[in-house]
């Protein structure tokens, strides 16, 4: 059974700009997600198929950050990084996958 990851409430008055994307791979998994007051609110997870290629597995975002752009911010920021490491990404994530079958400007990384 896959663990569910645990997502926080954040403050509901905090600004786009507050939210500071991180990232962390061990182990052939990695994420890139926002912590708040030591609590992850939002995170974009993937697995390492190869040392060109990852697939985007799940992306969650607390409900209060809902509406803001959060889980595109996450999906840019792992568009940005694939461009600087020369990574491939699929995606099994359903967010992730639509994502980059509606937007051209992102497929240049993408590995369908």
């Amino acid at each position: 059974m896959a663990k569910q990851a645990r997502i926080r409430q954040a403050d509901p008055t905090m600004q786009q700009d507050d939210l500071e994307i991180r990232h962390e791979e061990t182990d052939g998994r990695g994420a890139f997600f926002i912590d708040v007051n030591g609590q992850r609110v939002a995170l974009q997870t993937y697995r390492r198929v190869d040392a060109q290629r990852v697939v985007i597995n799940h992306t969650q975002v607390d409900d209060s950050l809902r509406g803001r752009g959060v889980a595109r911010r996450l999906l840019d920021a792992s568009v940005a990084w694939a461009r600087q490491t020369g990574t491939r990404i699929a995606a099994t994530c359903p967010y992730a996958k639509a994502q980059f079958e509606k937007d051209p400007s992102i497929r240049d990384v993408f590995d369908a």
